[in-house]
């Protein structure tokens, strides 16, 4: 249960990293201390999941595909950037694939 919860905080560290990332380009750039603190917590986070034994190809798929799924909600909901239908599929289909992976991966 602990490497789930570490790859929890390094979803939501990567992407508050990258939510503060598009806030660093509008020329914040105070933002930037929160992307290095957000990739780093990030990262960290990752590293220890692997650390307590969860294989590398499932913990690195859930952290991308999360990742991915929640900064494009998140950059809808505070950017007001376009989340389309095709961008929901894509977002199924690379959650679909990290299922799979996961599902693949046990013995």
């Amino acid at each position: 249960m602990t490497a789930w919860l570490l790859l929890a905080v390094a979803v939501v560290a990567e992407v508050a990293g990258t939510l503060s990332l598009r806030l660093a380009a509008t020329g914040a750039t105070l933002w930037y201390a929160a992307v290095a603190a957000g990739y780093l917590v990030a990262f960290t986070g990752l590293a220890t999941t692997l650390a307590h034994g969860m294989p590398l190809g499932v913990a690195y798929g859930i952290w991308a595909a999360a990742g991915v799924a929640l900064t494009a909600i998140g950059s809808q909901v505070f950017f007001g950037e376009p989340l389309t239908r095709v961008m929901l599929l894509g977002i199924a289909l690379i959650m679909t694939g990290v299922l799979l992976v996961e599902l693949g991966s046990v013995h």
